[in-house]
């Protein structure tokens, strides 16, 4: 059986993209029943758009600016090589 997405585990059945379950087949002898739901567009629930207001919200906020490098500092390098025990 062909059908929409699956809601919940089932361990004997695969998820399939529009273009591989169009191109499905079945052995020699059997049959593929393909279950085509009426679509009903749904908008917006409440969580959709508490989503994206704290999405705006977290855009707004301003950002912590980093350090500012001065340039005659010096550098030291964050990687080092350490000598393995029992090592040439």
């Amino acid at each position: 059986m062909l059908g929409p997405l699956a809601q919940l585990a089932e361990p004997h059945s695969y998820d399939l993209c529009a273009e591989h379950a169009t191109r499905l087949t079945a052995p020699r002898g059997w049959e593929v029943v393909r279950v085509a739901p009426e679509f009903v567009p749904t908008g917006p629930t409440p969580d959709d758009l508490l989503a994206l207001a704290d999405a705006v919200r977290e855009a707004g906020r301003p950002r912590e600016e980093a350090p500012a490098i001065q340039p005659d500092a010096p550098r030291r390098g964050h990687l080092r090589v350490l000598r393995g025990e029992g090592g040439s």
